[in-house]
């Protein structure tokens, strides 16, 4: 057993992260200014997005794209239940109704077989999350959204390098938000981006700072004016110089991060693939996984011990791990204002009780991995039935 304990998914920040951040505080810019600009014209470059919006947080921008499609009370908005709270939180603050709709048994996305039997009059759009990484079903889902004239915004909290049938995730017309939370493949420490059609963003970006028809950088570099008007009463969800300082690095490391996620997982799938008390992730043929999570499944019924005791067991073996998630409908403020039941949602419910994510990072070295593995295999063992 190692000595020193693996951390489930701690950020890569380099010299040049650190140098770039040192420029931008001895500068006369830290807030919403030039390298926000450029971070977010290099990332409609390397995404091939029509547009993008820098945020301080993924819910920024899948609340900013609600209230910018005018989602509001009296409407409903069908999401998934395997997601994290900030998904259908932003559902609730706009005052609308989020139906949840279950997940599949492979991927545990979103089912688009059944989705068309939660719409109502009522539905105003759909929320997918790329669950993990793993794309949905989009051309489904967008045939549906186009027969009843539905929005539809991508969660793509997970899924930065994702492509869906050879295409970038965030290159499409519609509104798709990404993360870049410590955790993420891409971090600012705190952070997001809006993708979408340049006429969305534009107005998304007045809703995102005060609904003001300037931005500081219009208003106080020498070519701006001190004039505004305030349009919309709209939110305070702008990124600074100092975070967009980070991704502009972290975006240019993005493709060797993901090489070396991928060779992490092909190690995880190799050592997993023929022990019958695990189920490891799948990648469908038409997508490319940006392999955020590594979620390993377990076969309870072939263990004497349940998942939470399993976690346990690795962190006993300085494994650190995490659990992605606890479905919607089984928090409290859900469960209870939509009365709700374990089992309304029997694939979602029954998987959260399997799931663990393992450890998964650029920086993890081959003896991590290794050590990972060890330990996951001696538990296993340990208490097969």
């Amino acid at each position: 057993m190692r000595n020193k304990f693996i951390p489930f998914s701690p950020p890569w920040i380099g010299e040049e992260e650190i140098n770039e951040v040192v420029d931008t505080l001895k500068s006369d810019w830290i807030t919403t200014g030039p390298k926000v600009k450029k971070f977010e014209e290099e990332f409609c470059r390397y995404f091939n997005s029509p547009s993008a919006l820098a945020l301080n947080s993924c819910t920024a921008a899948l609340h900013t794209a609600l209230v910018t499609l005018g989602i509001g009370p009296g409407d409903e908005v069908i999401t998934t239940p395997m997601t994290f709270c900030a998904s259908v939180n932003v559902i609730e603050h706009v005052g609308a109704k989020p139906v949840l709709v279950d997940v599949e048994s492979d991927t545990l996305n979103i089912d688009p077989n059944k989705i068309e039997s939660a719409i109502t009059n009522k539905t105003k759009a759909i929320l997918p999350v790329h669950y993990s990484g793993h794309p949905v079903e989009l051309d489904t889902i967008y045939d549906i959204a186009e027969k009843y004239n539905l929005y539809v915004v991508e969660d793509a909290a997970h899924a930065i390098h994702a492509k869906y049938k050879g295409r970038f995730i965030g290159s499409s017309n519609n509104p798709v938000c990404f993360s870049f939370y410590a955790t993420k493949n891409l971090t600012t420490a705190e952070g997001g981006m809006l993708t979408g059609d340049p006429n969305f963003i534009e107005r998304a970006r007045i809703i995102s700072l005060h609904g003001m028809s300037k931005d500081a950088w219009k208003r106080y570099s020498k070519e701006g004016s001190w004039y505004y008007e305030v349009v919309y009463p709209g939110f305070k969800y702008n990124m600074t110089d100092i975070q967009a300082s980070i991704g502009l690095w972290q975006l240019n490391k993005l493709e060797n991060f993901q090489r070396r996620r991928r060779e992490i997982v092909n190690m995880y799938n190799s050592a997993f693939k023929d022990i019958e008390a695990l189920r490891t992730p799948i990648e469908r043929p038409e997508v490319e996984h940006s392999w955020h999570l590594y979620v390993l499944r377990l076969n309870l019924e072939m263990l004497r011990i349940d998942r939470n005791q399993f976690i346990e067991e690795l962190k006993n073996r300085n494994i650190g791990t995490s659990v992605h998630f606890i479905p919607i409908h089984l928090h409290p403020y859900y469960r209870d204002k939509y009365g709700f039941k374990p089992n309304d949602f029997p694939v979602a419910y029954e998987n959260y009780l399997k799931i663990i994510s393992l450890p998964l990072y650029p920086r993890m070295s081959n003896e991590d991995v290794y050590d990972v593995i060890e330990a996951v295999i001696d538990v296993v063992k340990k208490y097969r039935r």
